[in-house]
Formats: structure tokens, sequence, C-alpha cells
């Protein structure tokens, strides 16, 4: 634990990690995989290309730094992290690997400011985090074997593949053993483990996209192309052109913290906001919901740039015929000549505040919304604008996780989700 002493230390290092946070962090990275390669396989290459996850890490190094002293103000992002760590598998053995190569990258990024007295402050505060993220992942893992039957990844076998739009396939997935998959929470991710197109060993994360307690696992992956400043995606390719029904995947147990936590009382509406493939972990919340109070209303907003981008349009709109409480609208920021015409329930443009106003009847509700980071910042600020508090604003980012514009301030600043930060 560090003393008071070294917690001071670490606090005055603040305005250097704002200055320096991601040069420390894209040295950091680079000497990790060069000295320790077989970390590699836990980390997006597309997220380290793009310079997102060293931005990620930035944040939350800063983040721990300034709330070092308050460490109850981490709790939920930590709770996150200790999440994605265990879908990956994280063990405690990874940890002094990392503590190692970051604190000889703050050495070595920071030169003559890196005394020993910083360096053995942050060797502390290292340690200290490190021991809360063993613990907690202990425990998961131990309630992982407990009510899902397994913990680290087992083989699972493609039982159906679904075209559902000109970018997104899913896969159903059942245990290779025959055996039914335990019910997910909605909202959560499953990770799975497969060979990318040169051999190596990859590991993503994907939100289960069907009801909990369905007889296989959903997962409904977009095919990231790439566009020459953002990176394809390995993985997500590979699996849009190389997996078949009957072909194995390996799979970890159900991990995250975005999961569905029905408001009180039953009548209050719940708004679901999906932005292109964040709708996944929200059509399934949407689903739990329903089936646990029918008569609550449900409004689901889905954004995307055109029909052709569209998933689960059948789905959704079956929802919509079985749930009189349930209503969908849709919004197409670039629509083709035909998307939404003469339909009441459709926007041809971008959401905007008279949108919600409009479809919810006001604003007072428990919102829930995934997607591009611009999308929900924008969101984020359009429902602090309009006085909703922060604890019904629920979001999760894919990918590493930046802070909401509206946050910027507060415990979103250590978020990662869908990318390891510490490990």
């Amino acid at each position: 634990m560090p003393t008071t002493a070294q917690i001071e230390i670490v606090k005055r290092t603040i305005p250097v990690l704002r200055q320096h946070g991601e040069t420390l962090t894209r040295h950091f990275y680079a000497r990790l995989f060069e000295h320790a390669p077989d970390v590699r396989r836990h980390f997006n290459p597309a997220h380290q290309r793009s310079g997102g996850q060293q931005r990620a890490l930035a944040g939350a190094i800063l983040a721990y730094a300034q709330h070092i002293d308050d460490p109850a103000a981490l709790s939920d992002a930590i709770e996150v992290i200790a999440q994605k760590h265990a879908s990956l598998t994280i063990q405690p053995e990874h940890y002094p690997i990392v503590g190692e190569h970051l604190l000889a990258s703050i050495r070595e990024v920071l030169g003559d400011a890196a005394t020993a007295d910083v360096l053995d402050a942050w060797a502390a505060a290292y340690d200290e985090l490190a021991g809360v993220f063993i613990e907690r992942e202990r425990t998961i893992y131990a309630e992982q074997r407990a009510h899902q039957g397994w913990a680290g990844f087992t083989p699972f076998t493609i039982v159906q593949r679904e075209r559902e739009s000109d970018n997104i396939v899913s896969l159903y997935l059942v245990p290779a053993d025959g055996s039914e998959p335990p019910a997910h929470l909605p909202g959560q991710y499953v990770s799975i483990r497969m060979q990318d197109a040169d051999g190596h060993t990859a590991m993503r994360n994907y939100s289960l996209s069907n009801a909990p307690g369905a007889a296989a696992y959903r997962i409904s992956v977009k095919r990231e192309i790439g566009d020459g400043e953002v990176p394809g995606g390995d993985v997500s390719n590979r699996i849009h052109d190389g997996l078949a029904q009957g072909d194995r995947l390996e799979l970890s147990p159900p991990c995250g913290a975005f999961t569905l936590e029905l408001p009180e009382p039953d009548d209050r509406p719940l708004v679901f906001i999906a932005g292109g493939i964040g709708i996944t972990p929200l059509i399934s919340m949407a689903h739990a919901a329903l089936q646990a109070s029918p008569s609550r209303p449900v409004i689901f907003i889905q954004a995307v740039r055109h029909g052709g981008l569209r998933p689960f349009t059948r789905e959704l709109e079956t929802l919509a015929g079985r749930y009189p409480s349930f209503s969908l609208h849709v919004c197409f920021s670039q629509p083709r000549a035909t998307d939404g015409v003469g339909d009441p329930s459709v926007k041809r443009g971008e959401l905007e505040p008279a949108d919600l106003r409009r479809w919810i009847g006001g604003w007072e509700a428990t919102y829930y919304f995934c997607g591009p980071l611009p999308m929900m910042s924008r969101i984020d600020r359009m429902l602090e604008t309009h006085g909703v508090a922060i604890d019904d604003r629920r979001y999760e980012c894919f990918g590493p996780a930046q802070p909401l514009a509206a946050r910027a301030d507060d415990e979103g600043a250590l978020e990662a989700h869908h990318e390891p930060t510490l490990a």
C-alpha cells in the first residue's frame, strides 16, 4: 500500500501525465510486446494501430493518479476492467510483467523527472491496484465455475449462420459437448479465441445479441473493412469469409458490467438508443425487459446510415407487433432514396432532441445507449442538457473506451470496455 508521502508524489505527477501520457503509453506497449510477446494475443492489433488503446491507457493512468486517495470513486470503472480481464483469462502472473514494463517506461520516457522517489511511489501504487484486480478476478473466475459451469475457454460449435445486414453476420453457438449454454445477463459479452489470418491466436469480445436463456448463444459480427486511417478487422473479416455452420470456436464465459437493471416503478420507461453494431447488447436487453414486464414502455431507437446496414429489422418489428408497450423508431443518417419514405416511425436524418421528446413523451426515463463514440458523446450531452441524471444514462463503449465529453471529470475516464487496460 502506498504511504501518504507516496500518494502525494503520485498526485504531483498528474501534470506530467496530462502532457506526456500518450507518449508514455505508446512507449510502454512497444516495450511490452518486444520483451513479452506472449501477451500480445490479449490485445486487438487494430486498436494498437489506430492509437485508441494507447489513449485509453493514458486516460486510465491519469484517472488513477487523480483518485489514488479516493479509490471508491473508481469502483465502477475497476469492475468494468476486471470483467474485461476475466473474459480474456488474465492471470495473476501477468501483472508483474506489466508492472515491470510500465515502470521502465516511466523511467525511460520521463528521464530526469522519474526520480527514485517517483518510481518507488508508482511501484507501490501499481502493486496496490494490481492486488485489487487480482482479487476481483479470482472471485469472477470462481463465480463462473459455480454458476456457469466453466472458466477459461471451452469449445463451441456454430449451429447456424445468418446474415443480418450488408455488413453484419450472426453466429449461433452451442457447447461442443452438446449441453445447453447457461443463461447470460442481458448486455454481457463473450470472448472468442481463434486463429487469425496469419495463424496467430487472437481473442475478441462480442456481445450476446439474443434473449437470455435461448438454446444457443448468438454473436453478431460487423465486418470491419478499414478506410486508410482506421485499420480493418483481422478477425471480423475471417469470421465473415471463413466460418460456416459446423465450425468450432473457443468461448470464455459471459462477462461484463453493462447489464440491464430494470428501474422502479414498472411503468417507468426504458429507452434504448443503438448506433450501428452497438445494437447487439441493447437488443438482448430489450428482449429481457419485455419478458420481465410486458406492460413497461420500452422505446427502441435504432440509428444506422441506411437501410442496407440495418440489422435485426424483422426481429424488432416482431417485438413491436407482439408487445403494445414496445415502440420502434429508426434514424437513417444517410438514407437511400426509398429508406423510410412515408413511415412516421422513421427519421431521415440524425437523432435530435425533438425526436426523443416526441417519441418518449418527455425526458423522464432510464436510458441505455451504445454505438460509435461521437454518437454516444452527443447523446450523453443531449440528455444531460435536458436534466437526465447521470445514473439514468448508461452506456457501453466498444473498443478501447474514452470518457464521454459530459463525464470527462468523472470516473468514466478510467473505463476501458472491450479492450484490456492494465494487462
